[in-house]
């Protein structure tokens, strides 16, 4: 079945009137020497997985991609921002940077972001809202810049419309970006919209979900191709198994989402349409076990089915009503992957040391030939694994500093 309709959906986006690429004009702004076909884009990604996304990137034709904390900084041009948002699988944002200015007070905010052109971006009509993020600044309060940017922005509207556009913080036309370091202000647009870990498979969530983007990092650091089977033998809501069931297949994590910039002023459906058909042309079908998860809870099963059908992979992915002491992998070799509890309740660390010396005994006694990796935020815990980890990855789950433990099963 075509997922065309799932992609463009031009129906349930606003008519723009046509604008010679405004964005591009703008992001100009901010250096005076780029090429206007050029912008100046950041991906924000979780902690640790920096150099992940610097490859794909690089995969995707974005060359020099530069990874720094929390991101990588990267030039394209308005293809390439299509791609990354629809390809992109561990990074959580994309903006398109358009002004850099120094900032230590509230006027100096709101003449910076007053002297760009928002009326080349934004009309009367459409909606916008402001993210905030300070470190290291005179100005400390995030709600009072979001208001004084906003403020900015509609009053240069206004002096040039004649009228102002309105505040939407659920469902924007237009996200702004606001990141104040050290003095520095970046005001960017959010191509992305909503978070690119919403990739709308997952309509329903278990109690603790690992998210999309975390997963496809601990996917990607395992260095899986697809080539050999996989196994996720506490799936839950199946996220692990369903994120290296899209690699394999070919699919874009964002196949089944819209986008921010589908709502700019200078969208081209007509380029969009074409990147999406490219992306549908090289979806495959995987062979049968290739992947497979277990779980004893019946309801997190139940999700993970749904989301495996939700992302386009009914029946490709084959799940499991069994206990761990239950799991059994098929083949010679494979890929072993678990995401047990990391004990951060009170007196739930005691209760925990037994799984994961129960796992320790599993990886060692029924997984030889594969290769077993552990994602867990309590290295105390960990230690109870009983096995020597030959690579530890650093990864953050939101806050939590966890470790990717790589274990070979000779």
């Amino acid at each position: 079945m075509s997922k065309a309709n799932h992609i463009l959906r031009p129906g349930s986006l606003p008519a723009k009137p046509p604008v010679s690429r405004p964005i591009e004009k703008i992001a100009m702004h901010a250096s005076g020497t780029k090429p206007a076909s050029i912008l100046n884009c950041f991906a924000a990604v979780p902690r640790g997985a920096e150099e992940l996304a610097a490859a794909e990137l690089t995969a995707l034709g974005i060359n020099d991609a530069k990874p720094g904390k929390g991101g990588v900084a990267f030039q394209t041009d308005q293809a390439g921002l299509y791609r990354a948002n629809l390809w992109m699988r561990t990074a959580s944002r994309v903006l398109v940077q358009l002004a850099l200015f120094p900032c230590s007070s509230p006027t100096e905010l709101y003449t910076g972001v007053h002297a760009l052109p928002w009326q080349e971006l934004i009309t009367p009509d459409m909606t916008l809202a402001v993210d905030c993020s300070l470190r290291d600044s005179a100005l400390t309060h995030s709600g009072f810049v979001a208001l004084k940017t906003k403020d900015a922005v509609v009053d240069r509207i206004r002096e040039s419309c004649g009228s102002r556009p309105n505040v939407d913080t659920a469902s924007p036309d237009v996200r702004i970006n606001v990141h104040l370091h050290k003095n520095v202000c970046t005001i960017s647009l959010d191509s992305s919209g909503d978070s690119l870990d919403r990739r709308g498979y997952r309509l329903e969530r278990n109690e603790a979900p690992l998210r999309e983007t975390l997963a496809a990092a601990v996917v990607a650091l395992t260095g899986w191709d697809g080539s050999i089977p996989l196994a996720d033998p506490m799936c839950g809501s199946g996220t692990i198994p369903v994120e290296a069931a899209l690699v394999a297949a070919h699919i874009p994590p964002g196949l089944q989402r819209d986008f921010g910039f589908q709502r700019w002023l200078d969208f081209d459906n007509a380029l969009w349409s074409r990147i999406c058909a490219e992306a549908e042309a090289g979806i495959r079908t995987l062979p049968v076990g290739l992947i497979t998860g277990y779980d004893l809870d019946s309801r997190a099963l139940l999700l993970a089915g749904r989301n495996a059908a939700n992302a386009g992979l009914s029946g490709q992915i084959h799940f499991f009503h069994a206990a761990l002491q239950e799991f059994r992998p098929e083949g010679e070799k494979g890929v072993v992957i678990l995401n047990p509890p990391y004990g951060k309740r009170l007196g739930e660390e005691e209760d925990l040391r037994e799984l994961y010396c129960q796992i320790g005994d599993i990886m060692k006694k029924r997984c030889r030939g594969w290769t077993g990796y552990v994602l867990t935020g309590n290295l105390e815990l960990a230690k109870y694994i009983g096995l020597k980890a030959s690579r530890r990855y650093v990864l953050f789950n939101g806050a939590i500093e966890c470790r990717l433990l790589k274990y070979d099963l000779y």
